[in-house]
């Protein structure tokens, strides 16, 4: 029988897949196997010990740790336990930190290491409602105030309540409270979405027909405190695969080799870097190796999945067998899908991956949504490139007349926002529908476009509106731009501040003999000014005349999480970049 709650795949993989491992992870030198048993007894292993510590049905256990097997023992140590885990980013501030722990009145803390403990320690203090606290990677230094995760094991083991266990796991169902994600949001603080075991399990019940029925490994890299990485790595461990944890992002194509992994989930950014980095190796070619290489480069951008001539499939097979089997080696030899969420994936590189045997499948959906609301699939159009797919097999979605945002409706909607009924009201209504803010349109086909946001539509003085992020998304197609801000509400025309790929800017300086000592003489250079120009022209030609940049200005900045520039799934939050750059954007206009 499937699991109708999450804790519940322990015991469905144990009956499926019992000799396969379900993670996989670095363990100083060596990769280390974890199999179901290990899994299943570390797990109750600390349910014991919370029980012991006293905790009680409805707890809040926030967990604040990178990706690693240890994770999962917490998450669904948490939930059989009757409690509920509330992950948190790594990387956020400690404002967003005391906000958090304070708003879900934390009763347990497990927090990864050190460092990370650091980061909340002026807080723990503050907070009433805190019990424990305890360190996963501890430390003499941190063993003195705060125990570490074996520690809780040990107790655990040593005071078993299994009868009181089962007890407390008979008594959750598919629709009581399973975790709690604050959304990381642009603007504002965050809000506590409220999912149930119901919610998830619809989503990963809506995907688990897309993978092959061959695939045995996936890599996981992306934060699993994100909703959209946690339920695939549900799947995951429902599928019997074994899930390889990336010792970082910075390893993840070194893992890959040792992973050789069938799929991966990404985000599009990361895909824009991997395409750089063969587009690098590409430039490092001389001579017929270099031009064959960029022929077949340029060919993959051609492809479609709605068929290709019989001539262009000769050419493909020449391309596979010279260019596109060595890529494919370089990331492993067995990746076949990405699965791709967070933004849009530049259309081109859809193309370029999808033709080169690493399938991308684009999805769409919010945390409110568990996350998913329409994805790529292998059902009858089920897959076009540049849109999210079909909606979830049982899931309601249609597109508001007049200001055609995204509505949904179904067991993937979350139960509400924590102590917030009124803002729960605001975006479910009366009749269930949990509207996005998104906007979008549906294919011919039935797949679903996502277009833009509507609180990032902006309109000039001229009448005129203006989706930035359809227009950043154009312009990054470029590989010399990695970040791209639209600006001008209420002025007479768009403009930009553009964030280079330092790295590919360096390289192409150098192709070129041009010599900077650093990021602000390479952005003054005349000469790279000069290729940018032609960058802009070349992108603003396929806009129409109201989307047109008219002018932009090159910064020498990181935009990133820890900057609070980004949010933690990559986004470029509008509101500090405004602030952040208010002098410049007013020189764009003046």
């Amino acid at each position: 029988m499937k699991p109708a709650r999450l804790f519940d795949l322990i015991d469905y993989r144990r009956q499926t897949h019992p000799d396969r491992a379900v993670f996989v992870a670095k363990r100083g030198a060596e990769w280390h196997k974890y199999d179901v048993e290990e899994y299943a007894e570390n797990v109750d292993a600390i349910s014991y010990g919370l029980m012991h510590l006293g905790l009680q049905p409805g707890d809040h256990l926030v967990l604040i740790s990178g990706d690693r097997p240890e994770w999962n023992f917490v998450d669904m140590a948490t939930q059989q336990a009757g409690a509920i885990l509330v992950p948190v980013y790594p990387t956020i501030s400690e404002e967003a930190y005391r906000y958090i722990l304070t708003d879900c009145e934390v009763r347990y803390l497990v927090v990864e290491n050190e460092s990370m403990l650091h980061k909340v320690q002026n807080i723990l203090p503050d907070l009433a409602t805190l019990k424990a606290v305890c360190v996963i990677d501890s430390t003499e230094a941190t063993r003195k105030d705060y125990p570490s995760l074996d520690d809780w094991k040990e107790s655990g083991r040593a005071n078993p309540q299994p009868e009181a266990l089962a007890g407390r796991k008979a008594a959750i169902g598919p629709r009581d409270v399973a975790t709690m994600i604050y959304t990381s949001g642009t603007t504002g603080h965050p809000k506590g979405v409220m999912l149930c075991h119901e919610n998830i399990l619809t989503c990963m019940y809506g995907v688990e027909h897309t993978p092959k029925p061959y695939f045995t490994r996936a890599m996981s890299f992306l934060p699993l405190c994100h909703i959209y990485e946690r339920m695939m790595n549900y799947l995951y461990q429902y599928m019997g695969y074994e899930t390889y944890y990336a010792e970082s992002i910075a390893k993840v194509v070194d893992n890959l080799k040792v992973a050789q992994p069938y799929m991966m989930t990404a985000v599009p950014r990361f895909i824009e870097k991997m395409y750089d980095g063969i587009y690098r190796k590409g430039e490092k070619l001389k001579g017929f190796k270099k031009s064959l290489f960029f022929w077949s480069l340029r060919l993959a951008t051609e492809y479609d999945l709605d068929g290709m001539s019989w001539w262009y499939n000769v050419r493909r097979k020449v391309a596979d067998r010279l260019v596109y089997k060595q890529i494919r080696d370089t990331f492993g030899g067995c990746l076949e899908m990405f699965v791709s969420g967070g933004s849009a994936v530049q259309p081109r590189l859809a193309r370029f991956f999808t033709c080169i045997g690493m399938n991308i499948y684009e999805g769409y959906g919010l945390t409110e949504t568990a996350p998913v609301i329409a994805v790529s699939s292998a059902a009858p159009h089920g897959r076009k490139l540049g849109t999210a797919g079909l909606p979830l097999p049982g899931i309601e979605v249609k597109v508001l007349e007049g200001s055609n945002e995204i509505v949904c409706r179904g067991s993937n909607v979350m139960l509400g926002y924590y102590k917030q009924p009124e803002l729960t009201k605001e975006v479910i209504d009366s009749e269930g529908w949990f509207h996005t803010g998104d906007t979008g349109a549906f294919e011919p086909e039935g797949q679903l476009r996502i277009t833009g946001r509507i609180k990032s539509l902006f309109k000039t003085s001229m009448g005129k509106f203006i989706n930035p992020e359809f227009i950043e998304g154009r312009f990054k197609e470029s590989p010399f731009i990695l970040e791209m801000m639209v600006v001008g509400e209420n002025q007479k025309f768009a403009a930009a501040l553009i964030l280079p790929d330092f790295q590919f800017l360096k390289e192409w300086q150098e192709r070129h003999d041009i010599h900077c000592e650093t990021r602000d003489e390479m952005i003054a250079d005349k000469r790279t000014l000069e290729r940018y120009n032609r960058v802009m022209a070349k992108y603003n030609a396929t806009l129409g005349a109201t989307e047109q940049i008219k002018r932009y200005k090159l910064i020498n900045d990181t935009w990133d999480t820890s900057n609070g520039c980004l949010t933690p799934t990559l986004k470029i939050k509008r509101a500090v970049l405004s602030e952040r750059y208010k002098e410049l954007i007013d020189e764009l206009f003046n």
